[in-house]
Order: structure tokens, then sequence, then C-alpha cells
């Protein structure tokens, strides 16, 4: 038996202390901390830069490399050889279906997707122009007031029973949000459809006409989805667990990471990254952007990532899927689209971003397909939380059924003020 590895911690005043290293089947080794507070200390890491919250064998991520992989498949290949899904699947069980597998759980996803009618009455409390966030963070929390026979979190049915209900339920509550937002009909879903179409029957289809889905926009939507679908331990799906904890219900667990994804910093940067593109306007304004950048007088939005420190894996297949959407609806000249390209040219070929690794990330592009398919600016963040639910859900799952899983209590660097006694108000 190979001999456990430990790294030795030594303190000013002579104490010290054995950690175990562990390994884990891909990536770094990691320091098991626990130990630490046997010397009555802890450790000191904002943001989590170098922390390890959980063990998980969803996602794994090697920034380095430009990797991302699904229970041990790349993503390039999924993207190109899978369908939503499947992929939602493979995430929840570990495996990818055999033939009957993937009809039965296609079936039983579909049985879901209608909301209680009482439901659609919640959008009435909204305003019209209410951020279609905001109805979403509130619609799918209450989801629990609903479907209250699913919310025993120690039964694996009720697991699995909620599991397929938060995938089914919430491209209809993102539909209806946005129907809701624009004053048309919601249109209830139609099971001769597929997940990625009946979704676009029920954002574009009318009443008043029957709605025949382009199958190169739905597969465009529909890699969109896959590429979003679960990226680690971001804070979003860290939200979901910290929630899951403390034994909340897995619809308000989603609900609170469809609150973190809402942070610009998170699920923004697509809409920040089309923005940058309507600012700069012109191929002929690249230059002068690219040289204002790095005189930090503009942003660059949609390069560089907090994990990628190579080409973002995604990238490159939202890329090709811009070409694919574009020549469909006739847009090859798409303007936006040809300044895209020459930014990315001008920025990659200048040192300075290079030696930065600041290459182009899946937001860079996913921002233009979505404008082209339609999707108006700000759904752009919906249609993220539609696709992470499976990641959420999946990364919930795990957890609740981890035995080392406790309540999640971070700790901290107290700074304040010591210990003083109180002082009555006429003595002040």
């Amino acid at each position: 038996m190979e001999k456990q590895r430990t790294a030795i911690l030594t303190l000013d005043d002579g104490r010290s202390l054995e950690l175990p290293i562990l390994s884990g089947s891909l990536g770094p080794d990691v320091v098991d901390m626990r130990g630490l507070s046997k010397l009555g200390m802890f450790t000191y890491d904002p943001a989590f830069m170098a922390t390890a919250s959980c063990t998980s064998g969803i996602t794994f991520i090697d920034g380095d490399k430009g990797l991302l992989y699904y229970r041990g498949y790349p993503i390039e290949q999924l993207a190109e050889k899978s369908d939503f899904l499947e992929v939602c699947y493979l995430l929840l069980n570990g495996e990818l279906p055999n033939a009957q597998q993937k009809a039965d759980f296609s079936y039983k996803v579909t049985m879901h997707t209608m909301v209680h009618d009482q439901l659609a009455r919640f959008y009435n409390g909204f305003r019209r122009d209410a951020h279609p966030m905001a109805v979403m963070v509130g619609v799918v929390g209450a989801l629990s007031a609903f479907y209250h026979d699913s919310l025993d979190i120690n039964n694996p049915e009720h697991r699995e029973t909620s599991a397929l209900r938060l995938i089914a339920k919430v491209p209809n509550i993102a539909a209806m949000a946005y129907k809701y937002n624009t004053g048309y009909p919601f249109m209830f879903p139609q099971n001769k459809f597929g997940y990625v179409e009946n979704f676009m029957y029920m954002m574009f289809g009318t009443p008043c006409e029957e709605y025949v889905p382009n199958p190169v926009l739905v597969r465009a939507l529909e890699r969109i989805f896959i590429l979003h679908a679960d990226h680690e331990q971001n804070a979003s799906t860290s939200t979901v667990r910290l929630a899951g904890s403390s034994g909340a219900n897995p619809f308000a667990c989603v609900a609170s990471g469809i609150a973190a994804l809402w942070g610009p910093a998170h699920g923004g940067a697509n809409e920040a990254a089309l923005k940058m593109l309507e600012e700069i306007g012109d191929a002929s304004r690249v230059k002068e952007y690219v040289a204002g950048v790095k005189d930090k007088k503009y942003r660059l939005m949609g390069f560089g990532h907090r994990v990628y420190k190579n080409m973002d894996p995604r990238a490159s297949v939202m890329r090709q899927t811009c070409y694919e959407v574009l020549k469909e609806l006739k847009l090859e000249n798409n303007k936006l689209f040809e300044l895209a390209l020459e930014l990315e040219r001008t920025a990659l070929s200048d040192p300075y971003f290079v030696e930065r690794k600041l290459y182009p990330n899946v937001d860079f592009y996913s921002g233009i397909v979505l404008r082209a398919l339609g999707i108006p600016t700000n759904m752009f963040t919906v249609i993220f939380a539609l696709a992470r639910t499976i990641g959420w859900v999946s990364q919930w799952n795990e957890m609740v059924g981890d035995a080392e899983q406790k309540i999640g209590r971070p700790r901290q660097l107290y700074r304040g003020a010591a210990k003083r006694d109180f002082v009555p108000l006429d003595r002040r």
C-alpha cells in the first residue's frame, strides 16, 4: 500500500503539523487543511483562489492547457456529437445513456414541462418592464410552493423528481418571462418538439401561425446550452452548494444560483462583450481601441478568464457556430461578427495580450449568436441560467450524497474593535 504523502507545516513558535496530501484523478494535488484547527488556526484565502471546497466527479478544468471535461468527456466532442438532454443525463448520472435510457430520460423530462396553472399568475405580480432575471429568481424559488411532494432531500426518488422538474420547467419559466416582458401570450410546450426546439417555440411562437423550427438555429442554441451546462465550482455553483448544505430544497438552491449568476462579473460577460463591439462600431477603429486598452482607457471584454490561462475550449466551438448561424440567416457580412474577428486577430497578434494570456473566451462570440437568433440582450443571462440549471442540479445532488459534506461555514480574519465596555448614553 502506498504511503500517505504529507506536507509539514512549521510555525515560528516551533509547533508543527503533518497535513495529508490528496490526489485526484486529474489536476493538481491538494493539501488537506482540516487538521489545522488542532493548532487553533485556519487559512486565509479570499475568493477561494487556492481552496478546494468539495470533492466532485462532475467537471474538470485545466486552465493552463485549455481543457474542459464533463465526466471525462472533452467539451468539444460533446458539442459536436451530443445533444443537450444526453449531456444532462451524463452530468446527472455520470455516464452517457444507452438508447433506451436516453429515450426514457427524454420522456420523463417531456412529461414535466408544464408548470402549475397558478404559477403562471405569479407573473402578473411583476411589472412588465421587470428584468427577466428578477422574474426567474422569484418564479423558480416559488416552485417549492407548488411541488412540495418531492422536497425530501434524503429520498433519492424525490431528488430525481425535483431534478427532472427543474430541467423541464426552467425553459418554460424563461420563455414566459420573455413573453410577459414583451406583452405576448404564453405558449404552452408541445410534446412533439425536442428540448431546444420546444424552448424556441415557447420563445418565438404565437397562436396566430404554426412555428417551424430551423434546424441550424436549433443546433446553435443546443451548443450554447451544452457549452454552459456546467463549469466546476464557479460563483453560482458554489452558491447552490452552500445553500444546499443547510438542507434547503433544490428549488430554493437553484434560485440562489440564478441570483448569483445575475451579477455582471459572472453571467453578464457576453452582454458586456456585445456592448463593447457596438461601442467600437467599425473594424476600422479596432487598432485605436486596442491601443486604448493598453493605455487603460478601455476594457477588453470577452478576453481572458479567471480559470483559463490558454484558449477557452468553448470559444472555438462558439466561433464556428457563429459562422454557421450567420450563413444560414444570410448575415455573413454581419458588421459585429467582422468586427469581432478583426479584434480577435489584432489582439492575438499583439505581444501585450499574448504575454498576459488574454485569449477570447466563450462570451466573446455567444452574444453575437444570441443576437442573431433574435434573443434580446436582457435575456442573455436567462439563457445562461437555463443551460446551467442541469449543472446546479447535478452539483447539488452530488453534494447531498457526499458523506463528508456539512453545512458550509467559512471562517474570517477579524480586524474589528477588540473587547470594550458599554458606555451609557449620557457619558458618550
